[in-house]
């Protein structure tokens, strides 16, 4: 009786998530990120490659929110027709897999850029360029479609004993996209940012404790005085850029970590006791915890408008306000 009471309670709790949270989520991250869209391609900010990074993934993350996020909000009033379409419950997979994998891999680009504009070495520094972050974008989403291309096959509708109705239909195919998913797609990345972001504060904090000496200063400035004068304030407008997106890329992992690293301890504890026989209750309590987690990641993906522009410094501020004015 005890065990009945938890179930419909917990049944309950998951459907009113499903219903209202996953629409705040929806609205907000959605108009967070055609914000961001429109803000990072301005021409002031569209040619830095960190920033072409942040744009990419922002229409990557509008692709998740809306592809994926709509059938957990139909699915708290029992709409959702991606739980009995075989086609549809297909589509909405790979398209939600791919896109999120985009979304990851270019924030983590993004923290390899970093990381080379900071280094003291000119040869890792002209690999920060925006040809290469073109480049490296239509690597990321040719890999990302290659690598869950295995969805249109294993995925499927009408799935009784699964997290949701729209799942893998064999234990395999559950094992390889749970791991892919875990391991490739969130692990990976942000082990990457993480890795990269470190060393990209070693470098600034190297850069800090630098000095020239005091005849290399002033033949610098001998050398260059006409030139400091014309490009000087530029320079400075550039430099200031690259310190907010650092900063905006440090708060961004920071966050993304705390977002989706339980979906990760959850697909993992998924995958190794996916053989167990499980009780009614632990059945519930699993499927509550998948759908929470789950809509953790979202809130993850709509997440980036709101650190641009609180930890952005001016340079967000100051072209979403020339955003708004030019409207």
């Amino acid at each position: 009786m005890l065990d009945t009471n938890i179930s419909e309670i917990l049944d309950h709790i998951s459907t009113q998530f499903n219903r209202y949270f996953s629409i705040l989520i929806f609205l907000f991250g959605t108009i967070g990120n055609l914000l961001n869209c429109l803000v990072l391609s301005r021409p002031s900010l569209r040619s830095n490659p960190c920033t072409f990074y942040f744009l990419i993934s922002s229409i990557a993350n509008i692709i998740s929110i809306t592809s994926g996020l709509p059938s957990r909000i139909l699915s708290g009033w029992n709409m959702d027709i991606t739980n009995t379409n075989a086609f549809l419950c297909k589509i909405r997979a790979f398209i939600m897999f791919v896109s999120r994998s985009i979304a990851f891999w270019l924030v983590a680009f993004a923290a390899i850029d970093r990381w080379l504009l900071s280094s003291n070495q000119r040869q890792r520094r002209q690999f920060s360029s925006l040809k290469n972050a073109q480049q490296g974008t239509i690597a990321i989403i040719i890999l990302s479609s290659c690598l869950y291309c295995q969805v249109l096959y294993c995925y499927d509708a009408n799935m009784i004993s699964a997290p949701l109705h729209c799942y893998g239909k064999t234990i395999v195919c559950r094992l390889v996209t749970d791991l892919t998913y875990a391991l490739v797609t969130i692990l990976c990345p942000l082990l990457i940012m993480c890795i990269f972001g470190l060393m990209t504060l070693s470098n600034i904090r190297r850069i800090h404790s630098h000095r020239l000496s005091e005849s290399e200063l002033n033949e610098t400035k001998e050398n260059n005085r006409k030139s400091l004068k014309s490009t000087n304030l530029q320079t400075r407008k550039r430099k200031r850029i690259d310190r907010h997106l650092s900063h905006v890329l440090f708060i961004q992992i920071i966050f993304s970590t705390i977002l989706t690293i339980p979906q990760v301890i959850e697909k993992l504890y998924t995958t190794l006791t996916m053989n167990q026989m499980k009780s009614s209750l632990n059945i519930t309590i699993d499927e509550f915890i998948y759908n929470f987690v789950l809509l953790l990641t979202y809130l993850a993906s709509g997440m980036p408008f709101y650190i641009y522009t609180l930890s952005g410094g001016n340079t967000f501020r100051n072209g979403l306000m020339e955003l708004f004015k030019t409207k």
